[in-house]
Order: structure tokens, then sequence, then C-alpha cells
């Protein structure tokens, strides 16, 4: 392959700014499906659900622009992570949320995996749901491995994980401490998927970034490796508004991996990007 070859097939593979693996993802491509998946890494304000979902909307109409066929949002983010008002201000899954989410997926046809906080009778659950590109959720997933300390009442812990067969392969998703807690990792590897989404809200002191991503790159690393997948995980921007975490900074640096664990692209450092990177899933 000359240079200019190469230089071609390097701008079809990536249309984002960041760290990208160009020889494992052109192998790849050569012999296994590729979907283009967006890491749509959004600022969110705490309780904010009119505007957090227009700058969701915003980031899915510019994914799909640039060709994404999946696009991957933050965790909890209509109403913000650990945020206690959530309590009043979310919607049970199905409802009015994933409603307005499966309006934005339908209209750009795409795949939309969005962290949400669901309202279950009187408890609360971190949540992330898929919904297909008609509009329809095919897969949600309630957050195990809950932080309970941070908010008063706490999230309700979720009790399992699952894939979904898609066109795409098998998806599977978690929530972010889900990644680094070994019994759930361990479960959703049984599930064999072919790709894993995963929402996060990675903070931190404000003087700790943007060292603080290479937790996150480490942690997606090894979830990587042991489960034996592709992950796109993707954070959000901001700060949180509440707890004993007030203050704490979300500092982007989202990531996708390979299952070898060689990062194949990175967000920004503590600032809106949508960035699409092609994924080589299924057989």
């Amino acid at each position: 392959m000359n240079s200019a070859r190469y230089s071609v097939r390097a701008i079809a593979l990536f249309l984002c700014v960041g760290i990208s693996s160009l020889a494992y993802a052109t192998d790849a491509a050569e012999s296994e499906k590729v979907c283009r998946v967006a890491m749509a890494q959004i600022y969110c304000i705490d309780g904010d659900r009119e505007g957090n979902l227009r700058r969701i909307e915003n980031a899915v109409e510019e994914a799909s622009a640039k060709g994404a066929e999946i696009v991957c949002l933050p965790e909890t983010c209509l109403y913000g992570w650990a945020n206690a008002k959530a309590h009043e201000l979310a919607h049970p899954i199905p409802g009015k949320d994933t409603d307005a989410l499966a309006k934005i997926a339908r209209k750009n046809r795409v795949f939309l995996s969005v962290g949400l906080s669901e309202k279950e009778g009187d408890q609360l659950f971190d949540s992330v749901v898929l919904i297909d590109d008609e509009g329809e959720l095919i897969l949600k997933h309630r957050k195990m491995n809950v932080l309970t300390h941070l908010m008063s009442p706490p999230y309700t812990r979720g009790e399992t994980v699952d894939v979904v067969e898609t066109k795409f392969g098998r998806i599977g998703m978690l929530i972010c401490a889900d990644t680094f807690h070994d019994e759930t990792v361990q479960r959703m590897a049984g599930k064999q998927p072919d790709l894993l989404l995963v929402p996060y809200g990675w903070a931190a002191n404000a003087g700790d970034w943007p060292q603080h991503g290479t937790s996150l790159r480490d942690t997606i690393a090894r979830a990587a490796k042991t489960i034996g997948c592709p992950i796109v995980g993707t954070n959000v921007v901001g700060s949180i508004s509440g707890g004993p975490w007030r203050g704490m900074i979300y500092g982007g640096q989202s990531y996708a991996v390979t299952p070898e664990a060689r990062v194949l692209a990175q967000g920004a450092d503590r600032d809106r990007e949508v960035c699409v990177v092609n994924l080589p899933v299924g057989e």
C-alpha cells in the first residue's frame, strides 16, 4: 500500500480528532462488519431537561451528518448524575423521556444509546436505553454498582445484564462504575457481546484533570480485554451540583477501545465533541 492510498483510507476510517489505530481498523474492516459509532460527549446541566434534550438533539444531528449509525451519549444526561431532584423529575421507561429520544433517533435514522434517570414507583434507577433507528426501545440496563453514599435517597441497584441482537451484532450496555465491578464485567463477558456501549459520569476535582482521564482509559481497556469486544465509553462534560461530590468536574475524554485494549479514539478534554469512529463488530 503506497502512502497516497494509506492517507485516503485513513481519512475514510476516522472523522474525529484524537487517538486512532489505523492499522487495526484497516485490517478489521476487510474481514468483519464495520459500524460507524459516535461518542457524543455533551455538556449537561443538572435538572435542565429541555436544555439537555436540545443538546442531545444537536449532537445526534451532527453525528448523523458525519455518517454515524450508532450515537452514544453519557450517563443520566437529562437530569444529571447523583441529582436528588431526579426523584421528582424522572419518568418511567418507556415514558415521556424515551418518547422524546425515540423521535430524535427516528428522525436521524440512528441507533441511540442514552443514560437516563428512571422512575419506577418510589424507586429511582440509573439506567441506559438503546433505541433503534425506527424509534423502538430494544434494550435497557439498570446500573448495578451504585454508589449509595452520594445521594439520598440513593439509586436502586439493577440486577441483570443482557444483550440484544441487532444488524450490527450483539450489543450490550453497562454504566460507568459497572465497568470496574469485576462480577458485573464477568457477567457481561458471559453474554458474548460484539459491542459494548457505556455511558459515563467520570468526575474528579478540577485540579485532577486532564490526568484523571487516564483512569477512565485504563478502566475501559481492562473491561474490553475481559469482555472481549470493543467498548465505546462516552463521558459527560460539566460538574456535579449537589451532595458529597458537589463541585467535582466531569472531564470528557471519552474513549473507543478495542478488545486488545488499543485506543481507537479519544474525546476532547473538558469540552463538547462529537467523535465518529469505525468499529469492527460481529462476524
